[in-house]
């Protein structure tokens, strides 16, 4: 039927009910006539057949939409679904991944404007495709960095190597690793389904407006650019209908860092390599680094710290949180990767450096450990045990992914012997003491940069899972400082040949009757080993202040074996008492000369022991409570020895014992 033919009192009924039930997109259809009325695409004065008809059928249209919008949305939905279904959706490059990812967002949100309500399922669909995205991604990151631990020489990179490098992504002055023109709070936060002004029933209006959304260019994140913190926060400021990235700002940041290329010239003819991430072609820069940036390191102990294995992790952990940046839907998931991944690199460095025989009947390794280093490689063992597993997995020895076999036997090593059979042996690769020490530098310098990143990561997470980062750097994080300790205190172990002096000690005449002037042998012994290891650092091609270090160390380890080996003492005397306290003087002043720092509170723990000889029998229970740094078999060789040389009771002894057993239990 004709619509000249209708009349004008129906025309006009028409329009009142569609006033009265007009949906955002009947709105939407009789605006865009009446502007193209206004524009003077039809004639203005209304009585033409031709914008009767127009407006006819964009009533007829948008009437029809109205009523099956929620069937369109849904049936539209299903049939991306299934694409999404396929594990191509998973495994493409994170370029790629991420650009689809940015579409599916806005396919929401204009798809909740159109028809009117939340879709609840669909973002469901899209975050088990990131989890799944982020399942394989992980799993080839954790395998890539598997493969550099492994081949691991703790050589430190050269500082020209990585003075280029930054990690603006990790602690938070850098962007994303794509960058839409659009916002990042419009495209992947969901808002509401509302217009500018807030009305939600005119939202899709804004969609007609703005045009095709998925048309918008896109700046591609390169890794040799510079962003800054500036940067950064006026891409979240950016209006959702901008069009392209100012280029006087890139200009500005110096994005490209070299000499501008012209614009009838490409690019990528000037490419130096593929990305293997976004498939796009990469240059290699080498521009100045300004110092005050935080992403940078900045620091000469920071450039002169980093090995493969730290840099690798670093790169692995700053992708990450660039992820974190995009894919909000599974941030969380992605904290926890950065979370296993540098577990397994502070187990993997522990299991390397941090064990040692101990032959010298003294502390254990499990023992000399802090309680907060045994809780936290516990716990990396059962949060990471699938990538840590096949180290202890006899079924499959060759497996490339497995860790080597880092729990092995150390060489005692001559004052004669050279430096790179100071250490361990991991898949028959020797480490000298300049290679252990890389290694603590490099774990001290990763937990810095995280240190810098923590109110980034804390920023991208909601409230809720706040604790979640607070949780990682307080049980994870923060045990670094023992790892290093214990690390240094190993290091000291086997480069200090204490093997034999306990029984030397223990065997030592304390019998005697008559205290003379002479000290035991085995002080010298002692004192000439020190010097020995004073020289095996000093050639060792370490800093200083490290040296230093591990002299006092040294000195400490000197005070567990003496007092192990006076535990083991069967019978002495008042005079041989006496005696043991001139060895210790002797000691002192002997290795006064080859450490700077005062070394007598290092062996006020010997003293403290042979002067609990003298102590009443009701007393040592009491001691032993009050002096935790001895062991339980130490008491009790104590204890042991003061009730034979004093004719103590054989009950009383033994009550005495089950006394302070039972307190050390």
């Amino acid at each position: 039927m004709s619509s000249a033919s209708i009349p004008s009192s129906t025309i006009s009924a028409e329009e009142s009910v569609g006033s009265e039930t007009s949906s955002p997109v009947q709105q939407a259809s009789n605006s865009a006539i009446d502007e193209s009325r206004d524009s003077g695409d039809t004639v203005s004065n209304g009585e033409s057949p031709w914008y009767y008809l127009r407006k006819e059928s964009a009533g007829f249209v948008s009437g029809t939409l109205q009523r099956g919008r929620r069937n369109l949305w849904q049936l539209t939905t299903s049939r991306v679904s299934v694409l999404l279904s396929s594990p191509a959706a998973s495994s493409t490059s994170i370029h790629q991944f991420l650009k689809n990812y940015e579409d599916l967002s806005v396919f929401i949100l204009a798809g909740e404007a159109f028809c009117g309500f939340e879709v609840v399922d669909f973002r469901e669909k899209l975050k088990a495709v990131c989890e799944n995205y982020f399942t394989a991604f992980h799993r080839q990151s954790m395998h890539a960095l598997k493969m550099v631990l492994e081949k691991e020489t703790w050589t430190r990179l050269p500082p020209d190597t990585v003075q280029a490098i930054n990690f603006a992504g990790l602690v938070g002055d850098g962007a994303p690793l794509i960058i839409s023109s659009r916002s990042a709070s419009g495209s992947s936060r969901f808002p509401l389904s509302t217009d500018p002004s807030g009305n939600r029933s005119g939202g899709f209006s804004y969609w007609l407006k703005s045009g095709n959304p998925f048309s918008a260019k896109l700046t591609y994140y390169r890794e040799d650019q510079d962003y800054s913190s500036d940067s950064g926060a006026a891409s979240e400021d950016q209006d959702y209908s901008s069009d392209v990235v100012n280029s006087k700002v890139r200009d500005r940041k110096g994005i490209n860092g070299g000499s501008p290329v012209s614009g009838d010239e490409n690019e990528d003819l000037h490419a130096d390599y593929i990305d293997e991430d976004s498939q796009l072609p990469r240059r290699s820069f080498t521009r100045s680094i300004s110092r005050s940036s935080s992403s940078h390191l900045s620091t000469n102990d920071d450039l002169k710290a980093q090995t493969g294995s730290s840099l690798c992790l670093l790169r692995s952990m700053d992708k990450y949180a660039r992820l974190m940046q995009k894919l909000e839907l599974v941030n969380v998931e992605f904290l926890k990767g950065i979370c296993q991944l540098f577990g397994v690199f502070f187990y993997f460095v522990y299991q390397v450096f941090g064990q040692e025989n101990t032959n010298s009947g003294g502390k254990g390794v499990s023992n000399s450990s802090s309680h907060r280093l045994k809780s936290c490689l516990s716990r990396i063992s059962q949060e990471c045990e699938q990538w840590i597993k096949p180290q202890f997995s006899s079924s499959s020895p060759s497996s490339s992914l497995a860790f080597p076999n880092t729990v092995h036997s150390l060489a005692d090593v001559t004052p004669s012997s050279p430096l790179n059979t100071t250490s361990g042996h991991v898949s028959g690769i020797s480490f000298s003491l300049k290679e252990r020490c890389a290694a603590v530098d490099t774990v001290s310098l990763v937990a810095r940069i995280l240190h810098k990143s923590k109110a980034h990561l804390q920023s991208m997470l909601m409230s809720r899972n706040g604790s979640l980062v607070e949780d990682f750097f307080g049980q994870l994080v923060g045990s670094v400082p023992d790892l290093t300790e214990h690390l240094h205190r190993t290091t000291a172990r086997i480069l200090l040949h204490v093997n034999g002096y306990v029984d030397r000690i223990a065997n030592s005449k304390w019998e005697v009757k008559e205290l003379g002037v002479e000290h035991n042998g085995y002080v010298d012994l002692m004192l000439g080993e020190f010097k020995h290891y004073k020289t095996r650092l000093a050639h060792g091609g370490i800093p200083q202040e490290v040296q230093n270090l591990l002299l006092e160390y040294g000195v400490e380890i000197f005070a567990e074996t003496l007092v192990e080996g006076l535990s083991r003492i069967k019978r002495c005397t008042d005079e041989g008492r006496a005696l043991m306290s001139l060895d210790i003087q002797v000691l002192i002043n002997g290795l006064q000369h080859f450490v700077p720092t005062n070394v007598k509170p290092k062996l006020q723990i010997v003293d403290t022991f042979i002067k609990a000889y003298y102590l009443p029998e009701t007393e040592y229970v009491h001691w032993a409570r009050g002096h935790p740094e001895y062991t339980k078999g130490q008491v009790v060789g104590l204890v042991t020895l003061v009730a034979t040389m004093k004719g103590w009771k054989r009950k009383t002894r033994l009550e005495v014992v089950e006394k302070i057993e039972s307190a050390a239990a």
